[in-house]
């Protein structure tokens, strides 16, 4: 729990957050027309977007499953039977006037998103309810110097909007929730979770309290667009509360923007409560209803999710929990994994891939989909290490080098010459050098200076060009000392 030291005592964070999630479908909510990203402004809107008279509105039965799925995937309560309402405000890029949504009778309700926080803390949130909308268009104010520009392409575009309970109470957890809601999302196929594409977003409401006082009042900050801004906004947000408060001001209910290049949050509109939206349901569409049998169907074609996975990667692969929660951070990555631990061993494949791989990639700012080192191809380097053709000095340059080529284990070992020295003569050869080299720090060794063996080691593999077997320099070293 993290809390703000004032000047008059401590205030505890209170955070919900409202998640847009843009469903996985090739149609829109409402219409047939294309929800690719990145289309010319307006070329993907339908009559129906545009809201033109007479047009009716015809639910897309694949963004019903998705939401099913997704509800499944949170471990919430799916409603059978659901309401789509008329949310009534007037913006440009809302061209009906109204967007279709879901109130008070949503498609899911409760669930939960089991966070695994750093220091082996679990904590458990809340979700609230998950209800189908229709995304609106997007106003360009940067096109002209004096006039908005509409583009309607993602009006009636469907989206999940996912609820949390006030449970979170750091920008840590905030963070470490979003992270979890998306790998989820991702893992069932419902949201691509890209959020610098818009495709998921979050209004994060904030208020403080003194630890164990009720709820104070709260500010929404609208379409943050990254878990880092998020971030951000949460923890400047709490600072400008707290400081109205202490200086015995009140916090006024409100709608927020986030400035990401200044990190600070500003006055959008004084918030609105529902009876201001005057929701009713639309006449347009009767209630969804649902079978139990359709539910039941949908659940059997689950994937393993996150937290399954984890917990079988720590069992059947005897793994660190924190290995197992980067690994299943991302479904390719786990993935990846599997196919590189396949007849191997696993830990050692875990080593690699969390530590080499991900740290590589990360260092590249490349996603696990875009490794130019292949489960197959790592798995080859982990094959030579384990049958002692190369040593692990050697797999860590020859794993930089095929990061950096594309190029496999085996033909980089054999164009450089790095297969690993075995033959003990010619490993004694070298031994013998080094202690020739170095008789003070034998006899220092002899007199009961242990620690020096380790350099003795070390200058063996430096001569050999850290092509000696390691067990073997060990070996012929504790029998020349005398060991």
């Amino acid at each position: 729990m993290a809390t703000i030291q004032g000047a008059t005592g401590e205030w505890e964070m209170v955070i919900g957050l409202e998640v847009h999630a843009q469903v996985t479908s090739e149609a829109k909510l409402f219409s047939g027309a294309a929800t690719a990203f990145g289309a010319e402004p307006n070329t993907q809107v339908s009559l129906v977007d545009a809201a033109m008279p007479g047009m009716l509105p015809v639910i897309n039965e694949q963004a019903v499953a998705q939401a099913v799925r997704t509800g499944l995937g949170l471990k919430a309560k799916i409603n059978l039977t659901s309401v789509f309402d008329r949310k009534n405000y007037f913006y440009p890029d809302l061209p009906q006037g109204y967007q279709i949504s879901q109130f008070t009778q949503p498609i899911v309700g409760k669930g939960v998103v089991t966070l695994d926080m750093p220091g082996g803390e679990r904590r458990e949130i809340g979700i609230t309810r998950l209800h189908l909308e229709q995304d609106a268009g997007k106003s360009l104010h940067d096109q002209h110097p004096t006039q908005t520009y509409v583009d309607l392409n993602r009006s009636g575009i469907a989206l999940m909007e996912i609820v949390s309970d006030p449970d979170i109470r750091s920008p840590e957890e905030a963070g470490v929730y979003l992270r979890k809601l998306r790998a989820i999302l991702r893992y069932l196929g419902t949201c691509d979770g890209n959020m610098d594409e818009g495709s998921m977003r979050a209004d994060v409401n904030v208020s403080m309290r003194r630890p164990g006082e009720d709820y104070g009042t709260r500010c929404e900050i609208k379409n943050v667009n990254s878990v880092r801004f998020v971030q951000q906004a949460i923890e400047y947000e709490a600072q400008r509360q707290v400081d109205i408060l202490e200086d015995g001001g009140t916090i006024v209910q409100e709608t927020r923007l986030f400035d990401s290049n200044k990190g600070t949050t500003r006055t959008m509109r004084t918030k609105e409560d529902s009876h201001d939206y005057r929701y009713f349901p639309d006449p347009d569409l009767l209630p969804l209803t649902l079978t139990q049998d359709y539910v039941d169907e949908i659940a059997k074609s689950l994937p393993e999710l996150p937290d399954e996975k984890k917990a079988r990667f720590v069992s059947e692969f005897s793994l660190p929990e924190d290995d197992a929660g980067v690994l299943v951070a991302e479904r390719e990555r786990a993935e990846y994994f599997e196919a590189v631990a396949q007849g191997r061993n696993a830990k050692l494949a875990a080593n690699w891939v969390v530590r080499d791989l991900v740290g590589a990639l990360n260092k590249a700012g490349r996603g696990i989909s875009e490794t130019p080192v292949s489960a197959e191809a790592l798995g080859g380097l982990l094959d030579l290490l384990s049958d002692d053709t190369i040593s692990g000095r050697i797999a860590k340059d020859v794993f930089e080098e095929m990061f950096a080529t594309g190029k496999v284990a085996a033909e980089i070992v054999e164009e450089k010459g790095l297969k690993q020295v075995t033959d003990t003569g010619a490993i004694e050869s070298v031994i013998d050098e080094v202690l020739d080299e170095n008789t003070g720090k034998v006899a220092e060794y002899k007199d009961g200076k242990e620690k020096l063996f380790g350099f003795f080691v070390g200058q063996v593999m430096k001569k050999s060009g850290g092509k000696a077997n390691p067990k073997i320099v060990n070996e012929i070293l504790r029998g020349k000392l005398g060991d």
